[in-house]
């Protein structure tokens, strides 16, 4: 009698009615997760996919639909180049230093932000201003910094008694010019991150570690280091990845210049692609940076298992 019940319930509007909701909330998560993916499909999956065929390719810029097949032509052309080498050492050069500078100066203003002072608040607003700046505004102020005859820094080491230096125009000090821009852009970013990773380190962890008279740089590697070390590393991953395709601040800078000191695998991209109109060995370049990068990607979850092992033992 009770199963009798049960089946005309079941066989009822509002019974139908509840199991439909029920089946509409389980494809609730599929339907929220549609838009992302074929946004990324459309936007991203498949022009990386038609770069790695172009790759494989003899495509010209004048006519990108008309492609020949020529297998691994564009890379034995890319391998036997001298300026490719030169494009990758200063890619890896250029993107080490910034991850190094640009990771510290940011630590040690987030670590100097930490601690209440007077005016906190404003001082961290102008510090972030580097990261809020679009970068082609940013980087056409500094082309004036950097000016040889009127700008701010030869203006202040004339003052100083000294000769002036041609910041962008000798291959001494292009690259270190850009980095000094690129530092100032990223740092602000990574102090934003490492400030909110160090003030959730808990209070009562560091004042054991001081009644157990611990000092100052005692407690933060002991302490605060291990805490915030997963933030840093991804923060360093992500200036990393930034760093081995960033363009617009090395273009407006230098473009390239001089005689390749700046040139990197994306700029080398741009001028292989728009200035030789090879757009199958442009695409070549495109897959060694997306290597590049997909091999500092694997490092950093190599080094992020074996941190959490340790943590495990």
């Amino acid at each position: 009698m009770t199963d009798l019940l049960l089946q005309a319930d079941a066989k009822t509007p509002v019974a139908r009615s509840a199991r439909g909701g029920i089946r509409w909330r389980g494809m609730l998560p599929y339907v929220f997760i549609v838009p992302p993916v074929l946004y990324l499909a459309v936007f991203m999956f498949y022009p990386l996919g038609r770069q790695i065929w172009l790759s494989f390719t003899r495509t010209r810029l004048m006519n990108p639909n008309r492609s020949e097949f020529t297998g691994l032509s564009n890379y034995e052309r890319l391998f036997a180049d001298p300026e490719f080498y030169m494009a990758l050492q200063v890619t890896v050069v250029y993107s080490a230093l910034a991850v190094i500078l640009g990771v510290t100066v940011g630590m040690i203003a987030a670590l100097a932000l930490n601690r209440p002072f007077p005016g906190r608040a404003i001082v961290r607003a102008v510090l972030l201003f580097g990261w809020a700046c679009p970068n082609v505004a940013a980087s056409l102020v500094w082309l004036w910094i950097f000016n040889e005859r009127s700008g701010v820094l030869n203006t202040i080491v004339t003052g100083l008694g000294l000769d002036r230096i041609a910041w962008l125009t000798t291959t001494e000090m292009a690259l270190p010019s850009i980095l000094l821009v690129t530092v100032w852009q990223v740092a602000p970013f990574v102090m934003l991150v490492m400030l909110a990773a160090l003030q959730s380190v808990p209070e009562e962890v560091k004042e054991a570690a001081r009644i157990d008279n611990a000092d100052s740089l005692s407690v933060f590697r002991a302490v605060t280091l291990p805490h915030v070390m997963p933030t840093l590393q991804l923060v360093s991953l992500l200036v990393a990845v930034w760093s081995i395709r960033r363009f617009d601040i090395i273009y407006l800078l230098t473009g390239g210049g001089p005689i390749g000191s700046t040139s990197t695998l994306i700029v080398k991209l741009r001028q292989i692609a728009f200035e030789n109109y090879d757009l199958g060995l442009a695409s070549a370049y495109g897959v060694i940076g997306l290597i590049l990068a997909l091999t500092v990607a694997v490092i950093h979850a190599l080094f992020n298992r074996r941190r959490q092992k340790r943590s495990q033992q």
